[in-house]
């Protein structure tokens, strides 16, 4: 049923009906279907058993949906059946644009007004799309993108804070992300350092911090030269990655292998700005550590079920020293275990349960930052001078664009994952921070769960820490609820009072930390503190230059309606994409309901059209009769030689069908086709016999090698009566009868042969069943379609000849010599 999305209850149909068993479970499958037009009394004459059973009522499809969604109603009368579906029975969710135009009656009586805050892929086009709706509507919908942060909108609406009176400048995603130039080179460096490094050795700090970095860990983790290896195909990430590599101007990308143990060694091909490069796939990670010595960070997307041990073999290399672990779920006692290993070798694990993390202008980790209009949107191609570390990787997007909008921007980002162990700690990255010169003032998003916020404020009592901290630790909603409340990561839990958000908050304030009254308020004290180093001098503001490009991907570019392109292939017959697969416009589930079978599906695929039952028949009579004619005929000869030299199934069936043509099997369109010629231009038979003669031809589906008008050919006889008995009128077949009087006069074994009567017969059938027009039938006999049903049918009989060899297991086939005429030229001498 998943695969092709059939219907749940027509799955069910198939297997009670052709899986026989002799279990107690057999045949005891009762339905009925109900939809909004549903006439209960007739559905309880179809089905009396609905009144004596307990029921189950859900909804099909939806598959493991139903129960999250509360879908499903169990032990139900009909009553409860009825009851049940009122509220729900054709009220499908279809989006809040179509909500609020289907409830804009209630309200408008209410006075509600929408407001919508939205980011992410495409943002522009979902608030164009929620505006005119509030235009069209009346209903009052206030729209804001990147340029107001997610809780913004929260004030607006409870009045705390004005809402803007102009609307943000309409913007497009690809409007920074087109080439204009055509230029296929690296765009030149827009800026390689922090705006403030340039007066990094005027402004001295306040005072001298202490040493904090533990002994072997690196202060600094990446740059611009940053080699990394990707664990897992993650093809889009690492396109992500050298997207970014590019726009930042680097001379090479970050990737510079991928471990993949599911597959060989192989390359894969990713785009370098306009370019096509390879980037090489190790099977193991031994290979990828050889062949690459100068990578230092592993990025590891594998499984929760096996990101430990690719881990812990990673860190036997001693050149790796950051290890990125995206995977959640990996066991506590695990991850403990990782964390004391990469203790011992030095090395700097981010995650597990992370996204990443993100150095502007150097290298980021995967999916960090987003798609690449959200990254050039927050300036990320270049450093600023904040760094900031956070739990959650969501959350470290909004604090890209919170600091992109109210400072110089991003030096270094890091989300440290949500589990109770990190890898790594807030404490880590804010004393690398301390210690790394470009870097003016930090900002940490914590959140309610664990003790480690409380080091910061150790670190500046006891001064290991001088540089502005801004902190916010989310979560102060907890203390609303009675019960503890388990949010989202699994560390975001409070399990004593210490690690509230709120005690936390108010420990950090007292400690001096820079801390906002609620996260609302998190842009604006960022902005007075960096304002503050700028005042001072510490912060020398750089010039800003446009933003480097990069060339769109076609499926984004097309997504978004900025281009357009001739498909390569059409279809009219079948289509694949939706909830269910779809035959010439026919849902499965109704062929299989409908029981169309093999006849009504040809019709559908071939003509487009649902063919009369007894149109059906014929074309399975058809199949059934072509099927085989024995091993002595060229086509099943050929399938038996190749079966015997050991071919596949393919290549012997392949070797079979390319005999058909003229001579063997391809007389049913010559027949339709002569035949038809000579019936509509309006000559009699006789004078159609006597014309073909005396041209010198043949008439195709006249004649056989061993039937005669007295050894009929069966298979002609049974499909002649069908026809006559089931057709409304068959011209052409009366006309192609009276030619037979004609040649089996002259010669006995001149009848109309199988190929010529479905020949024929079809021609009548497409004329006159009413399911087409005249120059629809006169198209499809013209295109070859009758040849197909000879394809079709043989092809059984040669996949038959196949399995038939193979299961006798003969062996090579070599024809005898004395079956073989021997005429060579005699010796001539000179």
């Amino acid at each position: 049923m998943s695969a092709k999305a059939i219907s749940e209850q027509t799955g069910k149909e198939l297997l009670y009906k052709y899986i026989c068993t002799t279990s107690a479970i057999q045949n005891r499958f009762k339905y009925a279907r109900v939809t909004p037009d549903t006439d209960w009394a007739r559905l309880l004459q179809d089905h009396p058993w609905l009144l004596s059973e307990s029921l189950v009522v859900k909804p099909d499809q939806l598959i493991k949906r139903r129960g999250k969604l509360g879908l499903v109603g169990v032990n139900l009368t009909l009553d409860g059946v009825k009851s049940w579906l009122k509220p729900r029975l054709g009220q499908e969710a279809t989006g809040i644009v179509r909500a609020i135009r289907d409830y804009q009656g209630p309200l408008k009586e209410h006075e509600v007004t929408v407001f919508v805050r939205r980011g992410g892929p495409n943002y522009q086009e979902g608030l164009r799309v929620m505006g005119e709706v509030g235009k069209t509507t009346g209903i009052p919908i206030h729209v804001f993108g990147t340029e107001t942060h997610m809780t913004a909108i929260v004030g607006m609406a409870l009045g705390h804070r004005p809402i803007p009176n102009q609307p943000p400048t309409a913007a497009h995603t690809a409007n920074f992300l087109l080439n204009a130039s055509g230029s296929t080179s690296t765009p030149a460096p827009s800026r390689t350092a922090s705006f403030s490094e340039s007066r990094a050795d005027e402004v001295a700090p306040a005072k001298k911090a202490k040493p904090a970095v533990p002994q072997g860990k690196s202060t600094t983790l990446f740059s611009r030269h940053t080699k990394a290896i990707v664990w897992g195909m993650q093809t889009r990430a690492v396109q992500g990655m050298l997207d970014f590599d590019y726009v930042c101007s680097r001379d090479e990308p970050s990737v510079a292998a991928m471990v993949y143990p599911f597959t060989g060694d192989h390359k894969q091909k990713f785009y370098w700005g306009h370019k096509e490069i390879l980037i090489p796939v190790f099977k193991n990670m031994a290979d990828a550590m050889k062949k690459h010595p100068e990578v230092d960070v592993l990025i590891n997307f594998a499984s929760l079920r096996s990101a430990y041990d690719s881990t812990m073999e990673t860190m036997n290399y001693a050149q790796i020293r950051t290890i990125a672990i995206i995977a959640e779920g990996i066991p506590e006692a695990l991850t403990r275990k990782l964390i004391k290993k990469a203790e011992q070798k030095g090395v700097t694990i981010i995650g597990p349960a992370t996204v990443g993390g993100i150095k502007p202008g150097c290298f980021k980790i995967g999916n960090t930052g987003g798609m690449l209009d959200n990254i050039l949107a927050s300036k990320l191609y270049r450093p600023g001078s904040v760094a900031y570390v956070s739990r959650s990787g969501g959350m470290s997007n909004e604090l890209n664009n919170i600091i992109s909008r109210t400072t110089d921007g991003v030096y270094e980002g890091v989300a440290i994952g949500g589990d109770r162990y990190p890898g790594s700690t807030f404490m880590d990255h804010v004393l690398r921070y301390q210690d790394t010169p470009g870097v003016k003032m930090i900002v940490v998003l914590g959140e309610i769960g664990g003790t480690e916020e409380y080091k910061i404020c150790r670190g500046i009592k006891e001064g290991r820490l001088t540089k502005p901290v801004v902190c916010w630790c989310i979560g102060t909603c907890a203390t609303m609820f009675s019960s503890e409340v388990q949010f989202g990561h699994a560390g975001a839990c409070a399990n004593q009072a210490s690690e509230t958000a709120v005690a936390k908050n108010q420990a950090l304030k007292e400690a001096g930390v820079f801390v906002p009254r609620s996260f609302d308020e998190l842009g604006e004290i960022i902005q007075s503190v960096y304002e503050d180093l700028v005042s001072r001098g510490v912060i020398v503001p750089a010039q800003e230059v446009p933003p480097p490009t990069v060339p769109m991907d076609y499926s984004w570019a097309r997504e978004l309606g900025l281009i357009r392109k001739p498909a390569s292939f059409m279809t009219s017959i079948c289509d694949e994409r939706g909830q269910e697969l779809i035959y010439a416009g026919m849902p499965i589930t109704e062929v299989f309901k409908e029981e169309m079978g093999i006849g009504g599906v040809l019709g559908l695929l071939w003509f487009q059209k649902r063919l009369p039952k007894y149109s059906c028949q014929f074309i399975e009579m058809c199949l059934m009769v072509t099927a085989d004619h024995g091993p002595a005929v060229s086509g099943a000869h050929n399938t038996i030689i190749c079966a015997r030299a050991g071919k596949d199934l393919v290549s012997s069936l392949t070797s079979g069908l390319l005999t058909i043509g003229d001579r063997f099997g391809g007389a049913l369109d010559a027949a339709a086709k002569m035949f038809s010629k000579a019936f509509d231009s309006g000559i009699i038979p006789m004078e159609f016999v006597n014309k073909m003669k005396k041209e010198g031809k043949l008439i195709m589906g006249i004649g056989h090698r061993v039937k005669s008008i007295n050894n009929p050919d069966m298979r002609v006889q049974i499909l002649k009566d069908y026809v006559r008995q089931h057709f409304p009128a068959t011209p052409l077949l009366d006309y192609a009868l009276e030619v037979e009087k004609i040649t089996t006069s002259k010669k006995p074994n001149l009848i109309l042969n199988v190929d010529g009567l479905i020949g024929v017969a079809f021609v009548d059938m497409l004329r006159n069943c009413g399911s087409f027009t005249r120059e629809e039938a006169d198209e499809y006999i013209d295109i070859g379609a009758l040849n197909g049903i000879f394809v079709l049918g043989r092809s059984m009989g040669f996949i038959g000849h196949y399995l038939d060899q193979k299961r006798l297991k003969q062996g090579l086939y070599r024809h005898p010599w004395d079956d073989i005429s021997y005429v060579l030229p005699e010796h001539m001498s000179m």
